[in-house]
């Protein structure tokens, strides 16, 4: 299964370990999901994990490891052309756009705006909703 994974399903799991985005991560760095990201994605997510409000849970240099980790273990792909308009959030275009150029499966993702919505064709997944198909790909 070939996913792209919303900044913000990362930072879950780096603050939870046990919940669904936790898993999933585990399950990626397990070998049984292929995470697909790019410079942007990576960008976004170290500036998120920079913001202060954050160190109450984790600190600057555990969050750091843990950017070096899912940078060095996903397939990195360039920044693929975004054309707006496929989401609620223009800021999240660029998911859609990764997904669509490197041909994954699914955008997984927590944003209820992105579950369920029409976005050019990109099918959405929670956390929970990948779990449940790996579970069924396992047999």
């Amino acid at each position: 299964m070939r996913v792209v994974v919303d900044p913000g399903v990362f930072i879950s799991a780096l603050l939870s370990a046990s919940g669904s985005p936790g898993r999933v991560v585990r399950r990626w760095l397990d070998g049984e999901v292929e995470v697909i990201g790019s410079p942007r994605l990576i960008d976004e997510l170290v500036s998120v994990l920079e913001r202060d409000k954050f160190r109450a849970w984790v600190t600057l240099d555990d969050a750091q490891a843990f950017v070096g980790l899912v940078a060095a273990s996903m397939w990195t792909v360039a920044d693929p052309p975004v054309v707006g308009g496929a989401c609620p959030d223009p800021g999240d275009d660029y998911l859609v756009a990764l997904a669509l150029s490197a041909r994954a499966d699914a955008l997984v993702t927590g944003d209820r705006a992105l579950l369920g919505a029409d976005l050019d064709g990109v099918v959405t997944l929670s956390p929970a909703e990948v779990l449940v198909e790996l579970d069924r790909r396992r047999g």
